[in-house]
């Protein structure tokens, strides 16, 4: 039905566009204020003509840059038309993203540096809305999302990127639009066959002498990408701001808020593990089945307080990663003769709560898992004879025979956080003049004050092998067939297998400096600087394993509770990166450059929070080497980069899943060093007006050397290893033909994305084959509206972005490929019908 009704809306949409003369008359888009921040990417015009302001003091051409940086601009983004933010990003070159978590919270990697986006700074306008990259369960991409009030993002990769913000291998700026003299706006419907409902609108324009508005944002209803049995996504943000230009500059005030729910996705199993060549498709589909269920909507999680009594919390799995945020800011920027000042400063509050339904051991034979318990069970319930399943709660017998003969469990995690975040910075920046070319000298103060409280409470349920799972109980019988107990508790295998609480603060102070020193004309030298201090202060809560003490179940016999004692923490780190490079243009058409980038990357504030008695706070250094050639003919380019990063010390101890325990504290600690080497190409091919062929490539080697563990598991199975998740050869290229006929601009456009082998563990012995998808689209424009209809995964191809991270990340899943994982998204269809004034 869903389909029809798309396919009916598309037809009429058409008929409407085209057929109806009147809509020609739309309103002539003015033009912008000529300053760096309004100044779009023009797809248009000659190649690496657009200005950017990310990485630099002021704006520049982007073939000017002496580092890999791309803008996308809102008509770029119409072209890509992607899932989500990731999928935006993933298709430039360095970025390797996953993007099949759902809306947000999804990985980025930046030129394989073996993180899942920690190292990756998103920016509104210049400043972050949260100083840290990754918070209490959400990072960037959660507070800062893409619709018609971004003009623009600047993306640079690697280069001064260390020196422009805290943390970063890479910054995601988004440039907010701006009012100008003439009013504008525009507003879009977006209707998609997985039931999809959404409307993006702006509008801007003057509110008196030289001051300006521009407010606008979405609100979305989604049912998902997989049959979760309810909504996958519910909400929307908006954003505003004034500017108010100055004989000699501007200030701007500016307002965002969110408020979003955004339902998470988690691996599947895919294939039997008692034979892998069976596939669990027809139990679980490999597009639309999750362990997302309407079983979770009302979770109780009983845990014992500090006090020695049971408390209780209730939560809806429905309700995802439900987001509120509320951010205002200010920005002052001027030139005073010469001497460019620019301050910015936000304040960022927010709630995230976030609950979600994580996978965690493989399916297994009922009857075995069932035996598993018989020992506890015997402890407990006196001499067992037999076990048998029931529908959760009930005593309505289930069968796992008559379906795929297994059970699996799964952890329901629930995670509540406070956050606030206030970030300041302020940069003074002059030319001057000398014999000897000219020096561009930037310096600049930073600082933040910042921090988070956690609550995590998790436990473990057992499900039956299926797309919107029903929870089972496990049921011990004696020798008449009367019931004796119950392993599990209405599906519970074990209530608050893992609980967490704390608060941490800090306190954070930067200085920088950069210097671009132009020699003569097109030959550039710059470097730069940047030392950080932080302090931390916060505190953790001791827990112990507890017994509730419920005697017709073993499900609260192993529950975690606080002690009442708390662990304090005072930690103090700094961290001090730099860069310098150099560049040559031989014309406008042709550069060359090279540069060297520290980057040293201290524990977060969470680590204020660590309970453990031996904590080890580890600073992750990572150096990076880039050159690069730049070719520019008419809107035809080519940037190719090869880039060589090393991390030393790299951390990539992680947690497992302990399924005696059902907690996630098995530590396995692997401290070592990564390795990079690769190169990035970033091109656009376009021979004529009606043709362009956009395309990115990235070729690298990404391995583990020098690794060690003090658990004993063995280091030198890791020696050489591709690192976990990383392939060696990922891209993307993107036709488009544009063409007028009669009164309508027609716009028709397609994506070829593919993504190499990569494994799930660091032994290597599980691998992710290889994939590549294919998408559609087309865009017609009639005046002042638009249609468009997108497609994505055409054919339907099958690939997985990751394992099963809780038990396969050391020595992989038992079979060669993966058959537990997280499947990409099925096809799908969109149409977008818009109207701009």
């Amino acid at each position: 039905m869903r389909k029809s009704i798309l396919v009916g809306g598309t037809a009429a949409a058409l008929c409407t566009l085209v057929g109806n003369p009147a809509f020609a008359q739309g309103v002539a888009a003015p033009a912008s204020r000529t300053t760096p921040e309004n100044i779009a990417a023009d797809e248009s015009g000659p190649a690496g003509s657009e200005i950017i302001v990310t990485g630099t003091a002021r704006g520049q051409r982007r073939f000017d840059a002496s580092y890999a940086i791309n803008t996308i601009s809102q008509e770029a983004i119409e072209k890509i038309a992607p899932v989500n933010f990731a999928d935006l990003i993933g298709q430039l070159p360095g970025f390797q993203t996953e993007i099949t978590g759902g809306e947000v919270q999804n990985i980025y990697r930046i030129r394989g540096l073996p993180n899942d986006g920690g190292f990756v700074s998103f920016q509104q306008d210049g400043l972050p809305l949260f100083h840290e990259n990754d918070g209490v369960f959400f990072r960037g991409d959660a507070i800062l999302k893409q619709d018609l009030m971004t003009q623009r993002l600047e993306v640079v990769r690697g280069g001064p990127a260390p020196v422009f913000s805290s943390y970063s291998g890479a910054i995601i700026n988004a440039i907010t639009r701006e009012g100008q003299d003439t009013p504008k706006g525009a507003a879009q419907v977006t209707l998609g066959d997985t039931g999809l409902y959404r409307l993006d609108a702006y509008q801007s324009g003057p509110l008196g002498t030289d001051t300006y508005y521009a407010v606008g944002g979405f609100i979305r209803h989604h049912n998902g990408y997989r049959d979760n049995g309810f909504p996958n996504d519910r909400g929307g943000q908006i954003r505003a701001n004034i500017r108010h230009d100055l004989s000699n500059g501007y200030v701007k005030l500016s307002a965002n808020y969110v408020d979003d729910k955004n339902v998470f996705y988690l691996p599947i199993p895919i294939a039997d593990p008692r034979d892998p060549s069976v596939s669990l498709d027809p139990y679980i589909d490999y597009f639309e089945g999750t362990m997302n269920s309407p079983a979770f909507r009302a979770v109780t999680i009983p845990y014992r307080n500090g006090q020695g009594l049971t408390e209780s919390r209730t939560t809806d799995l429905a309700d995802g990663r439900h987001m509120r945020m509320f951010n205002v800011g200010a920005q002052y920027e001027a030139d005073f003769d010469g001497w460019l000042v620019s301050a910015k400063v936000g304040y960022t509050q927010g709630k995230n709560r976030f609950t979600a339904f994580y996978s965690t051991t493989n399916p297994a034979d009922a009857d075995t898992f069932a035996a598993g318990y018989r020992a506890r069970a015997t402890a407990a319930f006196g001499p067992v004879s037999s076990f048998g399943y029931t529908l959760a709660g009930t005593n309505t017998a289930y069968n796992p025979d008559s379906a795929s003969g297994l059970v699996m469990q799964g952890q329901y995690r629930d995670v509540a956080s406070d956050f606030y975040s206030a970030q300041g910075n302020l940069s003074v920046a002059k030319r001057i003049e000398t014999g000897l070319g000219s020096h561009d000298l930037t310096v600049g103060l930073y600082g933040s004050f910042y921090g988070q409280d956690r609550f995590y409470a998790y436990q473990n349920y057992l499900i039956e092998v299926a797309g919107t799972p029903r929870t089972l109980d496990l049921v011990a019988y004696g020798p008449t067939g009367a019931e004796l107990g119950r392993v599990t508790d209405n599906g519970v295998l074990n209530y608050a297998a893992t609980l967490n609480q704390g608060d941490s603060d800090a306190s954070m102070f930067g200085i920088y400096a950069n210097d671009t020193w132009e020699i003569a004309p097109g030959l550039r030298l710059d470097a730069g600087i940047r030392h950080e201090r932080y302090d931390y202060q916060g505190w953790g809560a001791l827990t112990e394993q507890v017994n509730l003490g419920d005697a017709t179940t073993l499900a609260d016999d192993a529950t975690r509770g606080f002690t009442g004692v708390i662990v304090n923490r005072d930690l103090e780190t700094e961290a001090t990166n730099w860069t310098v490079g150099a560049n040559y243009d031989f014309s406008n058409s042709v550069g060359i450059y090279a540069r060297a980038s520290h980057l040293e990357t201290p524990p977060n504030v969470q680590s204020a929070m660590d309970v453990n008695p031996n904590p080890v706070y580890i600073t992750t250094i990572a150096d990076q080497y880039e050159v690069g050639l730049k070719l520019a003919s008419g809107r035809s380019y080519l940037y190719a980069t090869g880039f060589y990063s090393n991390f030393d010390p790299l951390n990539a101890s992680f947690l497992a899943f302990d399924p005696t325990t059902g907690r996630n504290d098995v530590n396995v600690p692997f401290i070592g060093e990564a390795q990079i080497l690769g190169v990035e190409l970033d091109g656009a091919l376009a021979l004529t007006p009606w043709f362009t062929l956009n395309g990115a490539l990235t070729i690298s080697d990404p391995k583990y050397k020098n690794f060690a563990s003090a658990t004993g598991a063995d280091p030198e199975q890791v020696e050489g290893n591709q690192i976990v998740r990383q392939p060696k050869v990922y891209g993307n290229i993107r036709p488009s033909f544009d063409f007028v006929t009669g009164e309508t601009e027609v716009s028709i456009y397609g994506r070829y994305t593919y993504m190499g082998k990569r494994y799930v563990d660091l032994y290597n012995n599980t691998a992710l084959p290889a994939y590549g998808t294919v998408g559609a689209g087309v865009t017609l424009n009639r005046g002042a509206w638009k249609l468009q209809v997108v497609g994505d995964n055409l054919f339907n191809q099958k690939g997985l972005t990751e394992g099963n991270t809780r038990t396969d990340s050391l020595a992989g899943q038992g079979s060669s490929e993966a058959i537990y994982g997280r499947p990409i998204f099925g096809r799908n269809f969109r149409v977008v019908l818009g109207f701009d004034w």
